[in-house]
């Protein structure tokens, strides 16, 4: 039993002004404190909630979302409440929950967009013309909900998000994941990082380096940068530039583009198969196999920007390749695939992956001017 045996309530006390927010967020959980040393929410709460049985998995969005149970502090830092905002629009919110994070979603007008298994959202979400409500809610391990709500307009659509390259928040990993799962894949944990900021080799003067290593070969590393969420948006454009120091080192390059939200999960996965196929090879998503295409796939000289562009959508529960561009040359691809159902984590994502080669031969790829633009 956590609750305490009389009721409790927070020591902070309203005052006048903005310092009061200032200080709320600053020293979080240090002043939200409750009677012997909980948080009033623990305190008070009149019932003790259930816990999630096991927090590996994550289970279906509850649509509309949860209402409060005993909830800890959550604010959506922006947008503000009646703001007039440009889709895709940034969201920003922080959670305090006593106990470890569970999950937390953006909802736009009930529908999860994007999920989260960190205490703070910064992301882009997509949204058609209009007023809309977005709704932020989370649940902690312990069973506790918050949630939070703003109102919003969408004014102006702007084509996308870009220079991805340089923006905080890319994730990676190699092999498999550390809870056992799949990741990268390959025969081995490779050796990379990545290093933002870079001004030369560069186009603008801020490209981002993903070096690849180490000592197993046939190991990759992939990086993904979770951009935002929403289901307004079907159609795609992944516009980027890239440099190999040693064009003749990667086994394969990928690029991929990933959607999310109610259940399904759109998987577009292109890798230029250099040693393999010697092709490009495209991501089945529903069978989960990459399927050689008729377009060739040569190693990429070394120090040379490439230019590549790919244009895909979301066709009901299929993934289209529309069109491939890179050196210069565009291939019509129109090829369809069935997407990836029972998929719970709601999100629209990037993602960049090098694989080594038999030799494990190390080498740095640098990418530039990285765009996705949707509508």
């Amino acid at each position: 039993m956590r609750r305490c045996s009389r009721v409790c309530v927070s020591p902070l006390r309203p005052v006048a002004g903005s310092v009061v927010v200032i200080v709320t967020v600053a020293l979080g959980l240090l002043v939200w404190k409750g009677c012997q040393g909980l948080p009033p929410n623990v305190a008070n709460c009149p019932i003790t909630p259930t816990p999630p049985a096991n927090t590996s998995v994550l289970p279906p969005a509850i649509e509309p979302p949860p209402a409060a149970l005993c909830g800890f502090p959550l604010t959506i830092l922006v947008p503000s409440d009646g703001a007039t905002v440009n889709s895709p629009a940034n969201v920003v919110a922080q959670a305090q929950p006593p106990d470890p994070i569970y999950w937390e979603r953006v909802y736009v007008d009930g529908l999860a967009v994007y999920y989260s298994f960190t205490d703070n959202i910064n992301q882009y979400i997509w949204m058609a013309p209009g007023p809309h409500t977005i709704e932020v809610a989370a649940e902690d391990v312990a069973g506790y909900i918050a949630t939070a709500t703003t109102h919003v307009t969408v004014g102006t659509l702007l084509p996308g998000v870009s220079n991805l390259q340089n923006l905080p928040g890319w994730l990676s990993c190699s092999a498999n994941l550390p809870t056992g799962l799949t990741c990268a894949a390959g025969l081995g944990t490779a050796t990379s990082q990545l290093i933002q900021g870079q001004s030369s080799p560069s186009l603008d003067g801020s490209a981002a380096e993903f070096t690849m290593g180490g000592p197993h070969p046939y190991s990759n590393e992939l990086y993904w940068f979770p951009i935002g969420g929403g289901s307004s948006v079907s159609h795609f454009t992944y516009d980027l530039w890239f440099y190999i120091d040693d064009g003749n080192a990667p086994q394969s390059l990928e690029f991929d583009v990933n959607q999310a939200f109610g259940g399904t999960r759109w998987t577009w996965g292109s890798q230029c198969d250099f040693n393999q196929t010697g092709k490009w090879n495209v991501w089945d998503p529903l069978h989960g196999k990459w399927i050689p295409i008729p377009i060739d796939c040569k190693h990429f000289p070394s120090n040379t920007w490439i230019h590549l562009v790919w244009n895909l959508e979301r066709v009901g529960n299929q993934v289209h390749y529309i069109t491939l561009s890179v050196a210069d040359q565009t291939y019509n691809v129109d090829i369809y695939y069935t997407a990836q159902p029972n998929w719970y984590q709601e999100e629209i994502d990037i993602a960049f992956q090098l694989d080594g080669n038999y030799k494990q031969q190390p080498y740095n790829v640098w990418l530039d001017e990285v765009t996705l633009n949707a509508y």
